[in-house]
């Protein structure tokens, strides 16, 4: 197993500093850079909010006083509200999606695993809804990459349906250039496909019963396969042992048709 370097705040702090400081150049006591990286370690310790992140920063204080930019001290939970909501969504994300990218060429290098698995997967948040306020459950989509242990990018939607719209989004943030994609039968769509082979992606969709016409297709071809020879098929073979029992498991790979009929096309 590859070593774990532990990464630097200077690194961190450098894939921020194209941030436009938002606030009112009145009364600015704490550098933009330094507020930003506190919040964002806090939110990675599990912080979730001003409130929270100041209390993060207060325990961490001595450190932080040393390696960050903090003439006037820890920011106060105010300081952290008024910047996050004047901060530019977008704008925070491309430098953050910058960073993630970083990690993935270190992590690339250090693992030797140069064609990773990124698993695409939408999720609901537990206790995120408000119903005082109308507001439903927060659902997003992430891309999380095993090997390195790694999420590269993560877009909300506002309901689980529109993770087909949310996930060509998110394939946009991230470099799948070499990586084999992994999505649920949610995601298999032709736009879906379409933007990770315009990303040089390779991708595994899983197929059910909501793509009817495709799924039938496919089980079609696969028994029309399977009377044959299987001259053109790959089979593998894994074996595994747990909870008292053996379990085989044998993966049939066949080559693709060049096309469907052309009624597999509506969804898939």
């Amino acid at each position: 197993m590859a070593d774990v370097r532990q990464i630097g705040l200077d690194e961190v702090v450098r894939h921020f500093e194209e941030l436009e400081d938002p606030r009112s150049e009145v009364n600015l006591r704490h550098p933009l850079l330094s507020v930003v990286v506190i919040a964002l370690l806090a939110v990675l310790a599990g912080a979730g909010g001003p409130t929270a992140i100041a209390r993060w920063a207060v325990l961490k204080r001595e450190f932080l006083l040393q390696v960050l930019d903090l003439p006037n001290g820890i920011p106060s939970k105010d300081v952290f509200r008024r910047l996050l909501m004047a901060l530019k969504p977008a704008a925070f994300q491309a430098c953050f999606a910058n960073w993630l990218q970083s990690l993935r060429t270190e992590a690339t290098a250090a693992t030797g695993v140069d064609q990773p698995i990124l698993a695409v997967d939408g999720k609901t948040a537990r206790r995120s809804y408000d119903r005082q306020n109308g507001l439903g459950a927060l659902h997003s989509v992430s891309v999380w990459a095993s090997e390195f242990g790694l999420s590269l990018g993560q877009v909300a939607c506002a309901e689980k349906s529109n993770e087909i719209t949310a996930i060509p989004e998110l394939l946009r943030l991230v470099d799948i250039k070499g990586a084999i994609i992994t999505i649920d039968a949610m995601g298999t769509q032709k736009a879906i496909a379409a933007e990770m082979i315009e990303g040089e992606a390779d991708y595994v969709l899983a197929l059910k019963g909501n793509q009817e016409t495709l799924h039938q297709a496919v089980i079609d071809y696969i028994d029309e396969q399977l009377e044959g020879d299987l001259a053109s098929a790959q089979e593998y073979v894994t074996t595994e042992k747990g909870h008292g029992r053996e379990e085989v498991r044998t993966y049939l790979q066949l080559p693709a048709p060049r096309s469907f009929p052309s009624s597999c096309g509506g969804k898939g």
